[in-house]
């Protein structure tokens, strides 16, 4: 989506130092106040519908590369453009994660958490008319919703993962929540950092049309799928099933598999009727050439399964994935219905509700069935979560959802998985619970904020 409408916000100046700005220069720009001038909401709105700035490079790239579901070759690891992507591969310690690289999935967050903070406080200064009461509402709910959305996913790759006993000792994330960046902000705790995610999607959920005009803008029904996420990774599974609820209440649609037409090298459409709030991730390791999904996985897939062909196609060292939602090189990590039934499903397997369980994962797999589909059944609800659970993986893949999965689940003994890489002969592991599982941050990063690094 192109950029709507003139911005008079910034200066030119002002405009290149904020949005333009990359490596190390960016966390050193110090926006002129005096370059800031009055902006309409269209202004505001026009800067939020930068989707190559608010829908793109989302901050789960580093985490995916690290879930295990995929191996490339020596030669293709070695021919990766960044150290940070050969690093997370292979779990590599901190002191040689970055080799002086900024963390792209740190620094694109924080870019973009940045411009939401100007919008929030411009566009306060703006008095709406009458018929500009919603444009207004809309704008303050969107830089909130995507400043939350950025404040999750960086939670998810260099926080540990929620424990309730111990997030309030537990390092969070600094909590940026003004424009000036020369404020000096240290890292909040992790309790912190999971309340004011909470706190800006609960104002965004009262301020957001229920459908957005365009899959790139968020909506309250995007709002209320990013709570069901945020509290599915916290383990509260009563506030994530009900968001969830609330969610599908506005969009439940599936598509029928059977009716996608396996032609072309992307069959299912980016913006089709499961999206509910569109947003991507990438980095060249994810290429459809380079990256072979592991065996095992691929092998889930029953026979009468359509994912089986929409998502896979062979590249020359086996079964490579080609993107559900769009394609590989730009991978889907927004919002969809698909994820919603399955938090559901998850979250009414946990509290003995297996009907209702089953009749959410059952809902969901016969949409993506060829032929006659016999349901799944069962009442013991630890059989039921083991079925959810494994429909997770195979529906949600690729989508930057499995390292925050494994985080959580590995504190279960029953769902706990070993990692294990193999490289130029050398055997890599990550075990569950692993320190690792948090990256660290970038030297630059540190020596300009200050901030404590992850042990790790």
């Amino acid at each position: 989506m192109k950029m709507r409408g003139k911005l008079r916000y910034l200066h030119i100046v002002g405009l290149l130092l904020i949005l333009q700005s990359c490596g190390k220069d960016w966390l050193e720009a110090k926006p002129d106040k005096g370059l800031i001038v009055a902006g309409s909401i269209k202004d505001y709105q026009a800067l939020l519908d930068n989707s190559g700035l608010f829908n793109n490079f989302q901050a789960v790239g580093l985490g995916e590369i690290g879930a295990g579901d995929f191996y490339i070759t020596p030669s293709a690891w070695g021919a990766l453009f960044n150290v940070q992507e050969r690093s997370a591969y292979i779990w590599e310690q901190t002191s040689n994660f970055y080799k002086g690289e900024r963390s792209s999935d740190w620094e694109n967050a924080y870019k973009r958490i940045l411009n939401a903070n100007i919008v929030l406080e411009g566009i306060e200064k703006v008095k709406p008319a009458g018929n500009e009461q919603q444009e207004w509402k809309n704008v303050k709910g969107s830089a909130l919703f995507f400043r939350a959305f950025d404040f999750y996913n960086l939670a998810q790759e260099y926080c540990m993962a929620y424990r309730p006993a111990t997030a309030i000792k537990d390092l969070g994330l600094p909590l940026r929540l003004e424009s000036d960046v020369n404020v000096n902000v240290k890292r909040s705790n992790l309790l912190q950092t999971y309340d004011q995610i909470i706190a800006d999607l609960k104002i965004a959920a009262g301020l957001l049309g229920t459908r957005p005009l365009y899959k790139t803008r968020p909506s309250k029904e995007a709002v209320y799928a990013l709570m069901a996420r945020t509290y599915l990774s916290m383990e509260n599974y009563d506030e994530a099933g009900v968001y969830a609820n609330l969610a599908l209440q506005i969009q439940s649609d599936l598509m029928d598999y059977a009716k996608i037409n396996n032609v072309g090298t992307y069959p299912i459409s980016r913006f089709n009727s499961e999206v509910i709030f569109h947003s991507t991730f990438s980095y060249g390791i994810f290429n459809i050439s380079r990256l072979t999904v592991e065996p095992a996985l691929y092998g889930d897939y029953a026979l009468a399964d359509y994912r089986r062909s929409l998502f896979f196609t062979t590249n020359a060292n086996g079964m490579t994935f080609r993107g559900n939602y769009g394609n590989d090189k730009n991978l889907f990590g927004g919002l969809a219905t698909d994820e919603l039934y399955l938090i559901r499903a998850e979250c009414n397997a946990r509290k003995g509700k297996t009907l209702l369980a089953l009749a959410d994962l059952n809902l969901l797999r016969r949409n993506r069935w060829k032929g006659n589909y016999q349901d799944l059944e069962s009442i013991d609800p630890e059989v039921v979560l083991g079925y959810v659970l494994k429909e997770r993986r195979k529906e949600l893949l690729f989508r930057g959802l499995r390292w925050s999965d494994l985080r959580r689940l590995n504190r279960d003994n029953r769902f706990a998985v070993t990692l294990n890489r193999t490289l130029n002969a050398n055997t890599y592991t990550l075990q569950p619970n692993d320190g690792r599982y948090v990256f660290p941050i970038d030297e630059e990063e540190l020596r300009l904020s200050g901030i404590e690094q992850n042990l790790r």
